[in-house]
Formats: C-alpha cells, structure tokens, sequence
C-alpha cells in the first residue's frame, strides 16, 4: 500500500519549520537571500530582455528533434513485376531477390500493388476416413448443413489457396464457434507470408478432436474468415455444422 511522499514529518508541525517562524516567512526569506540584486536591473540596462528568458524558446527541444527524425519520406511504390525488373542485369542484385521472394511466376505477377488471394478448396481430414471436400460458395454464404462432425473424432482442416498479383503478408485463418448463441470456441491461426505463383499453396491446420456427450452433440453455428496484416479479407464464410453420435453416410 502506497504512502503519502515527502518532507520528513518532524521538520514541520502545523505549518511552522524548527525554528517556529511561519512557512511563508520562511521561504520569503530563502528567496530573499538567493535573489541576485543585479537582477532588478537587467530590464534597465536591457529593455529588450526578459527576466524570465525560457531556455525551450531559444533552442529546440530533444522531443522536436525526435519528430524531425521520425518523419521518413518513403518512395514511390511500384508493382512487384516493376521491383523484378529492376536492375535485372545485375546477377548479384538479382540473386539477392530471389532469395528475398523466392520463386516468383511472373505471369502470376500483375500491374496491381494490391495482392490477390483466392481460396480453392477446404477438406476435413480425418484418420480412416476419406477426405470431406467442402463447397465454397463465391459470395460466402451457405445455405443449410455444411457438414458433420462425429464427437469425439479427430479431424484437421486443410485448405489451398492461390496468390496472385503481388506479395500477400500475414495471412491468417480466424474461426468462431457458437452455440445456442454463446462462444464455445475461438481459432486463430497464422499461415504466412506467400509470393505469386501458379501453383497452389496447401496448408493443414493442426489436429483436434471434436467434443464427445450428449450436451456436445447438436447445431453450431461458425464463421471464418481469411485475411491479411493489412485487414483486407478474401474470404468470409458463416456456415453451420452438427455433431452427432456417428458420421453422416
């Protein structure tokens, strides 16, 4: 518990210091002594000069500097195709972004800064079982069972997705569960940063296992989005699933 900080108690009693004479007097009296007597003609000899000249008016101060550091003029932007066009005739330089971008398709490659991210496919998998391929619709809204679960089953969402365009960073996975309109279940999962290119990318989620009993079992209703660092998402889709006793047949 925090107390109060300052002056020791005993030097001063009822507003009076050691010697009995009043606070104000007292510090009259300091002042008094520290005043310099050529101060009360500086505005004599110095009409144009202030007693009390701020030092922060004359020189600027280190948080103003700080500011002028901050402010960084960042260049043009160009389009990925732009950026590996650039000084292709150096080997090093080239290299050196291959490296940095990895294998890029340039006919994967557009004019467009903005990248594009189009999800292809979603498939539970589960073990002992064929792979459950799930419709995607094209505005993301489902209408009726999207599919089903048995309790108490392990499963792993895997889905591919195509990037085009230009370099999509932080992409990421986010689903919530509810039931009966209260939060079960909340996912979120980091896939990465991925350059353009023909050929799919294919991510699994990591395994789970579904819930098991009879206050398990039942309608949920779930939404998952994909998007990326700069919040443009490429894909919302609210669905609903059971979880029942058995796999649908």
């Amino acid at each position: 518990m925090s107390l109060a900080v300052g002056e020791d108690s005993s030097s001063k009693i009822m507003g009076f210091d050691k010697d009995g004479r009043d606070d104000n007097e007292a510090s009259e009296t300091k002042t008094a002594s520290k005043k310099n007597p050529d101060e009360d003609n500086v505005g004599e000899h110095h009409p144009g000069i202030s007693k009390k000249a701020s030092e922060s008016s004359i020189c600027p101060t280190e948080d103003e500097d700080d500011d002028e550091e901050r402010k960084i003029e960042l260049g043009p932007q160009c389009s990925l195709r732009e950026q590996l066009e650039k000084d292709k005739d150096d080997e090093s330089l080239r290299r050196w972004k291959e490296q940095l971008l990895g294998t890029v398709d340039l006919e994967s490659v557009g004019e467009n800064l903005e990248p594009d991210v189009k999800i292809l496919s979603l498939a539970i998998k589960s073990p002992g079982r064929p792979d459950m391929v799930l419709p995607i619709p094209e505005d993301g809204k489902l209408k009726g069972l999207w599919f089903t679960l048995k309790e108490g089953s392990k499963y792993s969402l895997q889905f591919t997705f195509q990037v085009s365009n230009n370099i999509v960073s932080g992409l990421r996975y986010t689903n919530t569960v509810w039931k009966t309109g209260v939060k079960v279940d909340s996912t979120k999962e980091m896939i990465g940063t991925f350059s353009p290119q023909a050929e799919p990318y294919t991510h699994e989620m990591p395994e789970e296992t579904t819930p098991s009993g009879m206050f398990a079992r039942g309608t949920y209703s779930a939404k998952s989005k994909f998007a990326d660092d700069d919040n443009k998402c490429y894909l919302e889709i609210s669905y609903t699933f059971d979880i029942r006793k058995e796999w649908q047949s």
